[in-house]
């Protein structure tokens, strides 16, 4: 495909968007059926940052930054930046600089399969980012790719204006048109849990709260009492 900047794609509206990130990616991840988490490989840069956002899907070249800068212009108030380079590199492709645009076009954070640099900077200005590696080797600009075309990131499918959570848990897509029913099942989830929490609290324990005894019979373990 021809080096191609998509203009305008339909967004998850805001309010969906700021009701998951208040639920928290690993709410959201096994609400929807265990799906579309990154990876473990995806860490923030600083602890306790905690975002949602529509995705901006960015295409680069291996060592080369240059559609990010072509991405800035496409992006405002509650996006988040996703970059994935054509081939791996762990280069530093976004830094302090980048970041300000960014923040000042009300971009809520980044997340690259590659590397970042001025991370002090970054914490300092409150500009959240996860990334697969921290590096201060920088890059050229020199070469095309996409924005705002669908990329596959730590094996997750992401379309622009899915919906990206990022929390200290790692980071996870909810695809645009699964925002509600995301809603719907992680809140149903935060109330079972609440309500474990509550027995868990008043002396129960999980192996009957969440009636596991059978299945631990069903396995075979036996329990013997110590020196017989």
């Amino acid at each position: 495909m021809n080096p191609t900047v998509v203009v305008d794609p339909p967004r998850t509206p805001i309010d969906l968007v700021d009701h998951l990130a208040r639920l928290g990616t690993a709410t959201v991840h096994e609400a929807i059926g265990r799906r579309n988490y990154f990876g473990p490989s995806f860490r923030p840069i600083y602890p306790g940052a905690r975002i949602a956002g529509t995705a901006v899907p960015v295409l680069v070249a291996p060592g080369d930054n240059l559609m990010i800068h072509v991405a800035i212009e496409q992006t405002g108030p509650g996006d988040v930046l996703v970059v994935v380079p054509s081939s791996p590199s762990p280069d530093g492709y976004f830094g302090e600089l980048i970041a300000t645009q960014c923040q000042t076009r009300g971009v809520r954070g980044l997340i690259t399969d590659t590397g970042i640099r001025d991370t002090a900077e970054l914490k300092d200005m409150g500009f959240p980012a996860w990334s697969t590696a921290v590096s201060a080797q920088g890059t050229v600009k020199a070469t095309a790719g996409s924005v705002n075309l669908p990329v596959v990131i730590g094996g997750v499918y992401v379309e622009p204006g899915d919906v990206i959570i990022a929390d200290d848990d790692g980071v996870m897509c909810v695809p645009r048109a699964e925002a509600e029913t995301a809603i719907e099942a992680s809140e149903a989830r935060v109330a079972k849990e609440a309500k474990n929490m509550e027995s868990f609290r008043n002396g129960e324990i999980s192996l009957d709260v969440n009636g596991l005894r059978p299945l631990v019979e069903r396995l075979g373990v036996t329990y013997v009492k110590y020196g017989s």
